[in-house]
């Protein structure tokens, strides 16, 4: 897995000169809503197509069209309106290119046609769908690898930067997926620190570990608690730190990184356990927010947190009824060994609310009421501050990474009052568990502004969005556009 794996991408001037004739290859070609297809170059395959099918050009707004090149190469032909939302444009450009990528090209054409303002945002969400689904991917099939795609051929548009802000979503993207598709006896929490320390190396990141004899010392007994059903002892919270120079303001990311969840002693059956190895999908949305921002050399100061362990059964796991203290001091009953992710995330959020930040941001797969509240196509957010929710909603609908905002009523908090301890994990009913999880982690950011993302998105199957993979990097775009804009 190397950071700068994504296709090159060659643009032209703004005409189709350069589009190679009569060769057998792969090429795109994308339409303005609107735009006269009997103006787009190399149209008399397409307009035969739709003349045989008895259809208009305005269908390939809803279903893409594929013929045959004449050196027997294949052509994908798509409508789309640049003034629609970038979820819809990001998906339909998916569906166009999947028949081009699925043959793992080492290049591809995509041309663009419309107005000129039309032709820059086609040919960026394009080149994003493309940078992402042509970028190599965690594969163990014994037979050879096909290579993924070396050259983006953009025709008809040419950006001032190579839509910079577009290949490091792309990269931080990538990065994301990467790490989550790894199998579980490959990402361990010692080979996943392991594999962030060369992140760090690579990238000039700061690092900083709290191992489990350093949160003993600090007394960390919620993290402790999850990680002690582990023999190992290769669980910690890593510290990353991204310091520009004139940085204008500092936040901070938080992700949820269990790399295995059984369940604990309350053991998850087999339908609920598969693909359990994706729970530290919330740290890998960190890192690839912490790359993207850093390629961009975003002026403001990013403090990420990762939170990483695994929750097993074993004689040391820790159990229902137990009482656990906080990094804060806060006592903890535990009702449900299955809630380990509030658990890890209760001190990390302690930590990361001590560097007093402007805001932080924390990334989780936290609970299976959002999936059911909002399915696998959109993420819920909950914050402290209503406005911060607001910005975290238009800003998934800018990058396309949907997002539903929850309410977080204080009296929820009833729900969670131990006789015993000052707050309950969870309950055993798992009513409005998303809100419950949140209300609990409330407690652990004091006074600072805080937006939680519960990740329901993270896995879709047949993809989501721009990613064609079922994992969907969910959470890159949504961050980076927050940062982007706060550090404007």
């Amino acid at each position: 897995m190397e950071l700068n794996s994504l296709a090159e991408l060659i643009e032209t001037k703004k005409d189709f000169s350069g589009l190679k004739k009569g060769v057998a290859g792969h090429v795109l070609h994308v339409l303005a809503k609107g735009a006269a297809l009997q103006n787009a170059h190399g149209c008399e395959r397409i307009a035969a197509v739709l003349k045989r099918k008895g259809m208009k050009p305005e269908a390939l707004l809803k279903s893409p069209l594929s013929c045959e090149s004449e050196a027997g190469g294949i052509e994908r032909w798509v409508m789309v309106d640049a003034k629609a939302d970038s979820f819809q444009r990001h998906e339909l450009l998916r569906k166009a290119l999947s028949p081009l990528l699925e043959e793992h090209p080492a290049e591809i054409q995509i041309a663009v046609h419309g107005t000129a303002a039309e032709r820059m945002v086609l040919a960026e969400a394009a080149a994003y769908v493309a940078w992402l689904n042509g970028a190599e991917l965690p594969n163990y099939k014994s037979k050879k690898k096909a290579k993924p795609l070396s050259k983006i051929h953009l025709h008809g548009c040419q950006s001032a930067d190579g839509f910079a802000h577009t290949r490091a979503l792309a990269e931080g993207n990538t990065l994301s997926r990467q790490l989550t598709m790894l199998p579980p006896n490959e990402l361990t929490p010692r080979s996943y620190r392991q594999r962030i320390a060369k992140l760090a190396k690579e990238a000039g990141w700061g690092i900083e570990e709290l191992d489990v004899k350093k949160l003993r010392r600090l007394k960390a007994g919620a993290f402790l608690a999850v990680a002690r059903g582990s023999g190992h002892e290769d669980a910690a919270i890593v510290h990353l730190s991204y310091t520009p120079k004139k940085a204008k303001a500092g936040y901070a990311l938080v992700g949820k990184g269990i790399c295995f969840d059984t369940g604990g002693h309350n053991l998850k059956p087999a339908r609920y356990m598969n693909n359990m190895h994706d729970d530290m999908n919330g740290s890998a949305v960190a890192l690839g927010i912490l790359l993207a921002a850093t390629r961009l050399k975003l002026p403001v100061r990013i403090d990420c947190w990762l939170a990483i362990a695994q929750n097993h059964l074993s004689p040391e796991a820790y159990t229902q009824n137990e009482i656990v203290t906080a990094l804060n001091g806060t006592t903890i009953e535990i009702v449900h060994t299955d809630a380990e992710g509030r658990m890890v995330l209760a001190d990390t959020l302690t930590l990361a609310a001590r560097a007093k930040p402007a805001a932080i941001v924390d990334f989780a797969t936290l609970t299976g009421s959002m999936a059911v509240a909002l399915g696998e196509r959109m993420s819920g957010v909950l914050a402290n501050r209503d406005e911060l929710a607001a910005k975290a909603v238009q800003a998934g609908k800018s990058c396309g990474e949907r997002v539903v905002a929850f309410p977080l009523p204080e009296d929820y908090d009833e729900a969670l009052d131990s006789t015993v301890a000052d707050v309950k994990q969870c309950t055993l009913d798992g009513e409005a568990d998303h809100i419950l999880a949140a209300r609990f982690l409330n407690r652990f950011v004091a006074d600072t502004p805080w937006l939680h993302v519960d990740l329901s998105a993270s896995r879709c199957k047949g993809g989501l969005g721009a990613a064609a993979s079922d994992i969907t990097g969910f959470g890159v775009g949504l961050g980076l556009e927050l940062l982007s804009a706060w550090s404007a």
